[in-house]
């Protein structure tokens, strides 16, 4: 799969006849991925570019600071997974005072008209934009045959029964339900974050952690004991074991992710690491004794085993 340029803000685009898709793209679910191959689809149809916009923040953190969901990735992976889709070109639209205020008119000519010489919208069917978000798909097909372009609208997606959106995924990774986010978004649910020097408390119990530290606005999964895998930028990827909790058993009060890696060896200080979560494997426990919590996570180590191996 090819990884189209990523630019930010519009004075960084060359123009060129264009099949847009638009929308914040939290996670990038299954739902936001038939929009975009749709783009794509098109596009390539007609021979011309496929562009993702997307916002550098949630809109919501601007109109009413605050009010905005945790995110179910950065940026950064938000922008390289969108550009992972066949998509020519990804552009990260600073979303700004000024940008609020656009008129759905003025959002069309700005961005998909100027900017993106656009032949072909391609949108999910609850898309808004525009100041108050008073521009829809409607909108969208009024203003395009006076501007060159069409617009289409893509259903929304259902998996299980239930309609697939950044909202129900968060939710899903919120209740611990790392199986069903996966299924929505495709893949499984990860955070990035950078390893850092935790109590060392892991290592005497003969299971060294590694410490993430990420970001406050991202969403990780309830309190509980993951298995997944840990995988660096480089595509290098490792088991673990994933506690997300306060470690009751040894009175901790700070939220932590702590990954033991599977029969690994060496030093992770300083690296740039994403942790994935695939399976549940119990919630948070104070034990007793730390003998009693070595015996379970001797359990929890073989559960993992047997679950990543399958």
């Amino acid at each position: 799969m090819s990884s189209g340029l990523i630019v930010e803000g519009l004075r960084a685009i060359e123009p060129a006849p264009s099949v847009v898709s638009i929308g914040f793209f939290d996670g990038v679910h299954r739902g936001h991925q038939s929009i975009i191959r749709r783009a794509v689809h098109r596009a390539s149809a007609q021979e011309l570019r496929s562009v993702v916009v997307t916002f550098d923040r949630h809109p919501m953190e601007v109109v009413n600071p605050g009010s905005q969901p945790q995110l179910l990735m950065t940026l950064a992976r938000r922008a390289r997974t969108l550009a992972e889709q066949d998509v020519d070109l990804v552009v990260v639209l600073p979303f700004d005072d000024d940008v609020r205020h656009w008129s759905a008119d003025a959002f069309v000519d700005n961005v998909l008209v100027d900017a993106l010489q656009a032949r072909n919208v391609v949108v999910g069917t609850n898309f808004r934009f525009g100041h108050k978000a008073a521009g829809d798909l409607t909108t969208l097909g009024d203003l395009g045959p006076g501007r060159g372009f069409t617009a289409e609208g893509v259903a929304l997606l259902e998996v299980d029964g239930a309609v697939v959106s950044s909202t129900e995924v968060r939710a899903a990774v919120d209740a611990g339900k790392v199986e069903v986010a996966a299924r929505m978004l495709g893949r499984p649910h990860l955070v990035d974050g950078v390893v850092v020097r935790g109590d060392q408390r892991g290592a005497g119990l003969g299971y060294p952690t590694a410490n993430v530290q990420v970001s406050r606005r991202v969403a990780v999964p309830a309190r509980g004991i993951y298995a997944g895998a840990c995988s660096w930028p480089d595509g290098r990827e490792h088991p673990c074991v994933t506690s997300v909790g306060v470690n009751p058993t040894f009175g901790g009060q700070q939220l932590r992710i702590e990954a033991y890696l599977l029969d690994f060896s060496g030093d992770l200080y300083g690296d740039l690491v994403a942790v994935d979560f695939r399976h549940r494997l119990r919630a948070e426990e104070r034990f007793e004794s730390v003998a009693a919590l070595v015996t379970q996570i001797d359990a929890d180590v073989a559960e993992a085993r047997r679950l990543l191996e399958r």
